[in-house]
């Protein structure tokens, strides 16, 4: 048994822990980008391992950078703000 051949689970794959910054970047941008294709096309076996995948280089993501930046409409007050202005916004009236 090699060490990609966990019999029992649906892991494939280096341990996300194991990548070093560089490794774990391009592996989420490879599993970002196959996304959309795995989700309409993929059987339910390679969408479960597709997720799990996500999850765990996802994990190690946050796990690494904690204190990430936040780009402030990417938060519920910076979603309220942009619906307010939004709605502040007058429409044209065909009247």
């Amino acid at each position: 048994m090699n060490a990609h051949d966990e019999r029992g689970t649906t892991m494939t794959g280096v341990d996300p822990s194991r990548l070093d910054d560089q490794q774990l970047m391009k592996e989420l941008e490879t599993i970002h980008r196959t996304r959309h294709d795995t989700l309409l096309y993929g059987s339910n076996d390679a969408l479960r391992a597709h997720n799990e995948r996500m999850a765990q280089l996802e994990g190690e993501y946050l796990r690494r950078n904690p204190r990430r930046p936040v780009a402030p409409g990417r938060t519920r007050e910076g979603a309220r703000e942009r619906t307010a202005s939004d709605s502040a916004t007058p429409t044209a009236s065909g009247t």
